[in-house]
């Protein structure tokens, strides 16, 4: 039996188990892919492993997220990121140079090689053939060092591509299509290869697209060949030179399988607020709206803004909204600028922003209280937005476009009654700029880390106790995201290097008084209860180091997201699941839990244990899915007490 792409991307990296799935396998990463939002953190973690410089092939620092320069916080993390760069000998990509994960696939991507990022769209590089992964920061620091990743073996499902899609219907329409197929965890455990006749028509950057949401569903990667299209891309990038041609074997089969023609994907949209409420954009149809949001890791190519720039040229943005421009790099602003795109742009009345993450994470661009927002971004979790109580709609360039105009909720295809649809087409050149990025040094060990007032270092974490013993500080239901386990938005991300600071944001989504009683209980410890896909969304390792901080010694769930449980048990969190999904319902907030044993029950290699309720004496049963190696570092306290013994 022949080999599908995702296969013969991990077989020519296993260092170690076997590739049967839910078996852990080790894997050699090539590049690392860290952001400000996580990568303060991370080079803290270099500082305290005591890491000399990097081990991977390229490791790059980007500036995307905290752009926002409202008081010194900000930018003294810019500082300290770029003194850290040159100390541990990463690339360094200044602020205003662009979102990371489209300028990585221009600038540093490469077919068949491994990619782990400290953002839970790094399987965005799948686009061009690599096997790109998001992790928490402090795995992520670990494979810097040197060290294997190790996950659980995916299955891969593999769906076939047939046909060409329709006008007005674009890459984002695709994904979304598989989000109403697939829900928010339905491709948990997988990695999704993408194959067929259909990729004919997805150019690199519409793969970009379709690999970027796939984190959405719950994949642990999404894969695309590095075929002729990834050829012509790196060609125009100018390092065509890296190119290697990588498909899957005529006789390769995939664990499972699915089949979407494309000509009959019709435009979509998710509604507030989750990426699995997908709809056809009809029956939403003639809601009004006061933005329209064009940008994103999620929509990053030519086409997301010279589409949209054709079909406001000549018109007006309708003036009860707000049209937010966010080029994805400075490479595709000049691009912009020299086509004309950017002119007709901001002559029909669009905002224009500077090259970054911006408004998808809540930095900047948040709509008006109880008003609709359509984005062209990944996510729309609760409050994401930078508004507490926000209805933000994800769909594609199109009818964000079409929207704009007509002041409503719109579907692109009524446009074609009054143009034809521009159909774009891959220029044969464009303009290259790399003058934001700046190479590491052969040699960082003369460089001191630079750190303003609001930098902390890593807190000191204990040991796991013998026993567990406390309160229910927090129960929360299903498909909670680390969103609402700790926010972004300008009000929380500049704290991200001050672990004591940023603790206090801790569930403050969901009952901001959270954190009052969380310091009480903080020396003695307290229990978290969730429900399905508990900590689904971001990769921020925040969401696990802060409850930490503040005493949460075990969450308990009917069922985690997989970064999530892999950051909990990074920082010696143990995540338990409830045998039987009911025991959820019988805890209540408040309840005083014990789970007696428990540091002997996981040296025993033991999956099995209880946890008794005191207040209701009452005992559940509970169970945990944790590898030896997971294992070994909650025992020491953290992965990072583990690396240093």
């Amino acid at each position: 039996m022949g080999r599908n792409v995702t296969q013969k991307l991990i077989e020519s990296h296993l260092l170690s188990g076997e590739m049967t799935p839910g078996r852990e396998i080790g894997l050699r990463i090539d590049q690392t892919l860290t952001q400000d939002a996580t990568g303060t953190l991370v080079m803290l973690e270099l500082e305290a492993m005591g890491l000399d410089r990097v081990k991977t092939d390229v490791s790059v620092q980007y500036v995307d997220h905290n752009l926002i320069q409202d008081d010194h916080r900000n930018p003294d993390d810019h500082v300290f990121l770029k003194s850290a760069a040159a100390r541990f000998c990463l690339w360094y990509s200044r602020p205003g140079n662009g979102v990371s994960h489209p300028v990585h696939q221009e600038r540093f991507g490469v077919p068949g090689k491994t990619l782990l990022g400290s953002d839970s769209h790094t399987p965005a590089g799948g686009a061009i053939g690599m096997l790109a992964i998001g992790a928490g920061g402090l795995e992520v620091a670990m494979a810097m060092a040197g060290e294997p990743l190790h996950i659980p073996m995916p299955e891969v499902l593999g769906v076939r591509l047939i046909g060409e899609l329709p006008d007005w219907v674009s890459a984002k329409d695709v994904v979304l299509e598989m989000l109403r197929r697939y829900d928010v965890d339905g491709c948990v455990g997988k990695v999704i290869e993408y194959y067929g006749p259909g990729l004919d028509s997805l150019s690199a950057m519409d793969r970009h697209v379709i690999a970027n949401m796939g984190t959405e569903m719950g994949a642990t990667s999404t894969v695309f060949p590095s075929d002729g299209e990834v050829r012509r891309f790196l060609d125009r990038e100018g390092r065509g030179d890296v190119w290697t041609e990588l498909v899957a074997d005529d006789d390769a089969d995939y664990d499972l399988h699915d089949e979407l023609d494309l000509s009959q994907v019709i435009p979509l949209i998710a509604l507030p607020s989750s990426p699995g409420k997908v709809v056809p954009v009809v029956e939403v149809e003639g809601r009004d709206i006061y933005q329209s949001y064009i940008g994103s890791s999620a929509n990053p190519g030519l086409r997301d803004f010279a589409v949209p720039a054709a079909i406001v040229k000549g018109r007006q943005v309708h003036p009860s909204v707000s049209l937010d421009v966010n080029p994805t790099s400075r490479q595709m602003l000049e691009n912009l600028t020299r086509r004309g795109d950017l002119a007709d742009l901001i002559r029909a009345g669009a905002r224009i922003h500077q090259a970054g993450c911006n408004g998808c994470i809540g930095m900047g661009q948040a709509p008006a209280s109880g008003q609709n927002s359509l984005r062209t971004v990944p996510r729309n979790f609760p409050g994401r937005s930078g508004t507490r109580e926000d209805a933000v709609y994800l769909c594609s360039p199109e009818t964000a476009a079409v929207s704009a105009l007509t002041g409503k909720i719109t579907d692109p295809r009524t446009m074609g009654q009054e143009m034809a649809y521009p159909r774009y087409h891959e220029p044969e050149s464009i303009e290259v700029n790399t003058e934001m990025l700046l190479p590491p040094p052969e040699d960082g060990a003369g460089v001191g880390l630079e750190k303003g007032p609001n930098i902390h270092s890593l807190p000191e974490l204990e040991p796991l106790a013998e026993s567990l013993a406390g309160p229910v500080l927090m129960k929360v239901g299903d498909d909670v995201s680390t969103d609402e386990i700790l926010p972004a938005g300008t009000r929380v991300l500049p704290y991200r290097s001050n672990i004591p600071m940023i603790s206090r944001f801790t569930f403050g989504q969901i009952d901001d008084g959270y954190w009052k009683r969380a310091e009480e209980f903080q020396q003695e410890g307290h229990f978290v209860v969730g429900g399905s896909n508990y900590g689904q969304g971001s990769s921020r390792e925040h969401a696990a180091l802060a409850p930490r901080y503040l005493g949460v010694k075990a969450v308990i769930a009917r069922s985690f997201a997989r970064i999530h449980a892999q950051n909990l048990a990074n920082f010696g969190i143990v995540p338990l699941l409830f045998k039987d999904p009911e025991d959820h319902g019988r805890i209540d907030q408040g309840d005083d839990l014990r789970i007696s044993g428990i540091r002997a029950i996981l040296e025993d290699g033991a999956s099995e244990l209880e946890v008794i309720n005191e207040t209701r004496d009452e005992s559940y049963p509970l169970t945990h899915q944790l590898s030896s190696r997971q294992i070994e570092m909650i025992l020491a306290g953290s992965i990072l007490n583990l690396y240093r013994s």
